[in-house]
């Protein structure tokens, strides 16, 4: 696949199909890579990558500090994953597209939408995370991580992935660039050698700027009351994605339509026609 050097940072991403072009934030929470749009859970069923690209441009791309892109140690908040995806479309000379994010990806789609809404024509949610136990777990899994950096130090975080090659998802202790660190040793040596105090303060900033609240993290309710951008919102039911998380979007968002169809109803025959209807119509309304 290309790669791009967006801010900085090495961003492997790949453009397939043909027509109006969507930006699409990839599900797995922070190991969000092109693959899970085919292997991941709902999504595997549902097939995305087989039906949107015969009408649409897919641009897809590893997340940064996942995958094969790369990443730098600092307060990652939603508005840097912003900046990786509108630094991409830049790249692409694109002026404006839809934007489609799933699970942890539909929070950088609606903070895009607040940053730059004269760049998003629509945005489509499939299952927001958010909720108590999203928000309780993914600090946990912080917690872990620096307490393993507390107890052993980095130069054991940099050994234990290279020994096991686990993303942060997979294994807390690893850390939030245990994919960097994977497969950049560069990367890997410097991690090593940062100040432990200076690192776990940025690692604590960046888990209460991600998961500040019980609900869908990624913009302030305020903000998305203003947006004027169409949204649809499809809803998941699991203690990563609660469904009070999509129905609070749905009561932010001014201009959101809400698929109120449970998961197991969400098909290969069912969700790509719901989506693709949705873009046609939003398309043929925005030019």
């Amino acid at each position: 696949m290309p790669s791009a050097v967006i801010d900085g940072i090495q961003t492997r991403y790949e453009v397939m199909g043909s027509g109006p072009p969507l930006l699409m934030y990839a599900p797995g929470g922070f190991d969000a890579t092109v693959e899970k749009w085919s292997t991941l859970g709902v999504y595997a069923r549902i097939k995305p990558l087989d039906h949107l690209p015969k009408k649409h441009t897919c641009i897809v791309f590893d997340r940064r500090e996942c995958g094969e892109s790369g990443g730098r140690v600092e307060r990652v908040t939603w508005g840097h994953y912003v900046a990786q995806g509108k630094g991409l479309l830049d790249h692409l000379k694109i002026r404006r597209a839809h934007l489609m994010g799933g699970c942890m990806g539909c929070s950088p789609v609606i903070a895009f939408g607040v940053a730059h809404p004269e760049t998003v024509l629509s945005m489509i949610l499939y299952w927001p995370v958010g909720g108590a136990r999203y928000r309780i777990s993914g600090q946990q899994r912080f917690a872990e991580h620096l307490t393993f950096v507390r107890q052993h130090g980095l130069e054991q975080v940099v050994a234990l992935v290279t020994r096991e090659g686990k993303p942060f998802n997979a294994d807390p202790r690893g850390g939030p660039w245990a994919s960097v660190i994977r497969r950049d040793h560069a990367f890997a040596q410097a991690y090593a050698k940062q100040d432990v105090a200076q690192y776990q303060r940025i690692v604590d900033a960046m888990c209460r700027a991600l998961l500040d609240r019980d609900t869908a993290p990624g913009a302030e309710p305020e903000d998305l009351l203003k947006l004027e951008i169409p949204a649809l919102v499809i809803p998941g039911r699991d203690p990563s994605h609660a469904t009070s998380a999509a129905r609070y979007l749905e009561e932010c968002l001014p201009k959101a339509e809400y698929w109120d169809a449970l998961p197991d109803a969400q098909t290969e025959s069912t969700a790509p026609v719901r989506i693709l209807e949705f873009l046609d119509r939003v398309g043929a309304a925005r030019g």
